[in-house]
């Protein structure tokens, strides 16, 4: 799709274009939110509270906790497989820098206009990053989650499939995936489009349909779009409080976030993952967000819940260390008032009972 076009998608509507004729996107069909089913818990990153993020500890305590749903970020190797991490500079996230063979690969790049320094994910051979082991992210935060460090390697995406697949037979209950690709223009621009690598795990699984227990996100516009015009699979537009898609600096998330921004949306994409400020800006003052998403179609999946004061709203913390878990449950419960249908969260159990506590719809 030309650049012109996904740039007037994501300022002034796509709908507008439909309507004057414009053919380049199939549109979606309108699916109308089903208030009776249960919201669902969708495991960020795992149980990236508990086991270091993006590692099959995670999924697999996450799976074991209730989630319906476990997130893997996808970036490319440099010979064009998908794996978990949470971005493809894996300085945090790994112990590359133990490596002296690897010692050279150590660089600056540019990633969506902002300069970084570290290994990247493109420039090893997955043979190569299996020989790294995962570390926990924020270990100031969650250090108990150190004790894991060095006992997980970076799975594949079709590792991650295989699990919710033998985890979903194994429980009786199915587990989905939901996959977000991480800087998709940019892998493009190298020669690594991330997008038909992972529709080509999905049709090795089973799971490149509607009907499939699979949400592919991504906070860029233009694979979204494209990916509507080859995959029935549902997608989902991230969205952030401020700032705009990397694949258009022209455009806003806030204007993304209007209701004609959300009907925008839903001639290409079946849900959309907000900032939670977008639905809950302030603890007493919710916005219209919701009802407008689902006015135009749209399930809502908000993003991150998480369990450390540092992450919570004032009134829920609990003392000032902000490492201190506060009363996420209660954060929870006020967006499952506000209609959610589904949330990410680093704790899935304390999401599960949260849920579980709900008034039923």
């Amino acid at each position: 799709m030309a650049r012109s076009i996904v740039s007037r998608l994501a300022v002034a509507g796509l709908a507008v274009l439909l309507a004057s004729g414009c053919q380049s996107v199939q549109e979606r069909p309108m699916t109308a939110t089903m208030p009776d089913q249960r919201p669902l818990v969708i495991a960020h990153r795992g149980a990236s509270g508990e086991r270091p993020e993006h590692t099959l500890l995670a999924y697999e305590l996450a799976i074991d906790q209730g989630a319906d749903f476990i997130e893997p970020d996808l970036v490319a190797t440099r010979d064009g497989v998908l794996v978990a991490r949470h971005e493809n500079n894996i300085a945090d996230t790994t112990d590359v820098a133990d490596h002296p063979e690897f010692a050279d690969r150590r660089t600056t790049k540019e990633i969506d206009g902002t300069p970084q320094t570290g290994w990247f994910t493109e420039d090893f051979t997955l043979a190569e990053l299996r020989t790294l082991r995962a570390r926990e992210r924020l270990p100031q935060l969650r250090p108990g989650n150190t004790a894991y460090d060095g006992q997980a390697v970076i799975p594949t995406f079709a590792e991650v499939v295989a699990l919710a697949q033998r985890r979903s037979a194994e429980l009786g209950r199915t587990i989905g995936v939901y996959p977000e690709t991480k800087h998709p223009s940019y892998f493009a621009r190298i020669g690594l489009p991330l997008e038909e690598k992972l529709l080509a795990v999905l049709r090795d699984a089973g799971w490149d349909r509607a009907d499939a227990p699979v949400f592919i996100q991504s906070f860029e516009i233009g694979n979204l779009v494209a990916l509507n015009e080859i995959s029935e699979v549902r997608l989902v537009q991230l969205m952030a409080r401020a700032g705009g898609p990397a694949d258009d600096p022209a455009a806003s998330y806030a204007a993304m976030a209007t209701p004609e921004g959300l009907r925008a949306i839903a001639a290409y994409a079946d849900g959309v993952g907000p900032e939670k400020a977008l639905i809950l800006p302030e603890w007493d003052a919710p916005t219209a967000f919701v009802d407008h998403a689902h006015a135009a179609g749209l399930e809502v999946h908000p993003w991150t819940f998480r369990a450390e004061n540092l992450f919570l709203p004032a009134p829920l913390r609990s003392g000032s260390d902000p490492a201190a878990p506060g009363d996420l449950q209660a954060e929870i419960a006020r967006f499952l008032e506000l209609g959610v249908d589904g949330f990410f969260t680093d704790f899935p159990y304390q999401g599960v009972q949260a849920r579980a506590a709900a008034p039923a719809r």
